[in-house]
């Protein structure tokens, strides 16, 4: 006999556990088979507190770790499948969701920073997290480094040997520039820090960071995970041990989301891989009929040839996610003769809902600063952001053709 006779055959591949399909676990990864009432959907327990049957369960659960719920700030059970659902399609180990995505940027931040700390971000980071970075840490001992968008040597110079964490955003917001993750994590492997990576404008079906390297991802699930523009929650997705350092500090900062909105957050995710498809084709055709149009000055979409990061994002990402960010041409007022004009499209913050919502950074985001200091940033009279909806996508382009044909008429 052989030594190949001798050993047992091989399983052949499809007798191994397969892993099921993005859009299988969209709709039921995190959920016990069988649920309350024979119920379909998972069950909103909508309760703050949860009762003891007598004396031994208490000490099962204070003595011994019996698995079980005690009070809401720790944890529900709508909370909890929202959780394995969103760390299955990130491709994590664990997951801790919150009551909005700040929330979970704050929390996570200080979850894993002490007195004496330094941390290094990307100067293209979203406007709040920038300023509390910048200025709510220092009251903490904790310093912060601000560098270029991009610009790699000066980000692996600014790494100090108090240096916890490298942060950035891919895409950004609002001129959607995508970090290069590979060289992010070649960096960060160097100096042995942490990398956290906000992922909210490309989501786990563009992109999934941990399979990078990424450390921690966060996510503000008010946008496309949730989608429809109707509940405030954020995440924080990465390996058990430093998840559980953010849970461990989220119990006692109290940034629990509730049981009715983890159930609509679940209700949304069912439909998200849908809608983020839907998302991505229009977003690429309406960047293409914008740069094509007489009245844009230029276009940022990262699925355009003429993105600057057009090339990093065709290699790590599988779609460019469904906001399209562009300058017209004149001025401020033209801007506002061009959102005044619109029917379709609302004009409000946010993104990734079914509707497709429009903004001016300038006198939304921005309007406490001064010209000067909008256009240092990038933020000029003219920037519009676009966030396409799931209408059909012809007559969002109806819309803003007619809007941009009356705003160029009054220059």
């Amino acid at each position: 006999m052989s030594k190949a006779q001798g050993k047992a055959p091989k399983k052949p591949e499809a007798a191994k556990r397969r892993e099921q399909g993005f859009s299988t676990r969209s709709i039921h990864a995190g959920e016990e088979r069988l649920r309350y009432a024979d119920s379909i959907t998972t069950p909103i327990v909508q309760t703050s507190t949860y009762a003891f049957k007598d004396s031994k369960e208490v000490e099962a659960y204070t003595k011994h770790g019996k698995a079980r719920f005690e009070y809401g700030r720790y944890g529900n059970p709508t909370e909890k499948v929202a959780e394995r659902r969103l760390a299955a399609l990130g491709g994590a180990e664990d997951c801790v969701v919150f009551s909005s995505g700040m929330s979970a940027i704050i929390t996570t931040i200080l979850a894993v920073v002490r007195s004496g700390d330094h941390l290094v971000i990307t100067d293209d980071a979203y406007k709040k997290t920038l300023e509390f970075c910048s200025s709510y840490l220092q009251r903490f001992g904790v310093d912060c480094t601000i560098v270029p968008f991009g610009d790699y040597d000066a980000l692996d110079a600014a790494v100090r040997p108090k240096t916890r964490f490298i942060f950035s955003e891919s895409p950004t917001n609002p001129y959607l520039n995508i970090f290069d993750l590979e060289k992010l994590h070649a960096i960060a492997k160097k100096h042995q820090v942490l990398t956290l990576i906000d992922a909210t404008f490309s989501t786990p079906v563009n992109q999934r960071p941990l399979e990078f390297g990424v450390d921690l991802v966060l996510h503000s699930c008010t946008k496309y995970l949730a989608g429809h523009n109707d509940i405030l929650a954020g995440a924080v997705l990465g390996r058990t041990e430093l998840v559980d350092q953010v849970r461990a500090l989220h119990k006692a900062i109290g940034g629990v989301i509730d049981p009715h909105c983890c159930y609509l957050l679940l209700r949304g995710l069912k439909t998200f891989p849908l809608r983020m498809a839907t998302q991505n084709r229009s977003a690429m055709t309406v960047a293409r009929f914008l740069e094509g149009h007489p009245a844009i000055r230029r276009v940022y979409y990262p699925g355009l040839e003429s993105h600057p990061h057009h090339d990093i994002a065709k290699a790590q990402m599988t779609g460019f996610g469904g906001v399209v960010t562009f300058e017209l041409k004149g001025t401020m007022n033209t801007a506002k003769r061009f959102l005044d004009n619109l029917k379709l499209c609302f004009i409000a913050p946010s993104l990734g809902g079914v509707e497709t919502l429009i903004t001016h950074p300038a006198t939304v985001s921005y309007y406490d600063c001064t010209r000067k200091q909008r256009y240092a940033l990038g933020i000029t009279d003219t920037l519009i952001r676009l966030a396409l909806g799931v209408e059909d996508v012809d007559d969002i382009i109806a819309d803003l053709d007619q809007a941009l044909r009356k705003s160029a008429k009054k220059r």
